[in-house]
């Protein structure tokens, strides 16, 4: 797919979202997080601000079910035209125990969604923005590539296109959500690990799975909670702990080397 497609695709998947929004001239005059010019400070309130539209929208991850199909990247890579080498989301799994007590655990990840989103402050364009259900979505008409949230982005959720040249992310598939389906990923899991859906709805399957899990008495965690991003991502099982040390930071991307045959052993996978 040419860079002009490529565009174009992204064009026309953010169209939806454009009643609404902050215009991208009054929004690209630079980093609007800055404390000294307040219709910055107003443009940034506006984008951290949800529409009205009654919804919460959030993930469970039970990692106890997955193991590791990478069914929902797959999905994730066709449904949003995802270059090879890249990802929206990605399963890092990693060795634990001793022989011969050893077993693999995968933690599937992506953006986090977080309410305190630090990608979208950082955006000095004015890019990313609340969207529905509270989802943290790009708008590519004013995204320039930058890289500034990649830099900020403290779970490595997003990276550049090298096609289009600019930034990507998780936006929760609203495409989808606009004609009541699930995101694609959570929709292909062929092992129920993935659940989405409005945390407002007590009987929204996300909803009743996290309460299916706290009433068997499964803690649910979240990630990286000490930098007060407020995710919307909960997961239950052991993965969490075992690889949360493994997952990329800010200025960091999924790695493209992850699948690599020399990469399925090393010293830093001794369990």
């Amino acid at each position: 797919m040419t860079a002009k497609n490529r565009r174009e695709f992204l064009e026309t998947a953010s169209a939806a979202l454009a009643a609404g929004s902050v215009s991208a001239s009054s929004a690209s005059s630079g980093p609007p997080s800055s404390a000294d010019d307040p219709a910055r400070e107003d443009d940034l309130q506006k984008r951290m601000t949800p529409p009205d539209d009654g919804k919460r929208y959030g993930w469970f991850i039970d990692t106890r079910r997955c193991f590791g199909c990478h069914g929902c990247e797959v999905a994730c890579k066709a449904e949003n035209d995802v270059p090879l080498g890249h990802f929206i989301r990605q399963t890092i799994y990693r060795d634990v125990g001793e022989y011969p007590h050893v077993a693999r655990v995968f933690l599937p990840m992506s953006c986090q969604h977080c309410e305190d989103a630090p990608c979208l402050k950082a955006c000095p364009t004015g890019a990313i923005k609340k969207g529905p259900g509270g989802s943290v979505i790009i708008d590519y008409k004013t995204c320039d590539g930058s890289g500034s949230c990649v830099d900020a982005c403290p779970y490595g959720a997003i990276y550049l296109d090298p096609e289009a040249d600019q930034a990507v992310k998780c936006h929760n598939c609203y495409h989808r959500l606009e004609h009541d389906m699930e995101p694609a990923c959570a929709s292909t899991c062929p092992a129920d690990a993935i659940y989405f859906g409005d945390l407002n709805d007590p009987q929204s399957k996300v909803s009743r799975a996290m309460n299916n899990a706290t009433d068997t008495g499964l803690a649910l965690v979240q990630l990286r909670t000490e930098k007060s991003t407020k995710p919307r991502m909960w997961f239950a099982g052991p993965a969490p702990v075992h690889i949360e040390k493994d997952l990329p930071g800010e200025g960091e991307s999924y790695s493209t080397q992850s699948y690599d045959i020399y990469n399925w052993r090393g010293p830093d996978r001794d369990g």
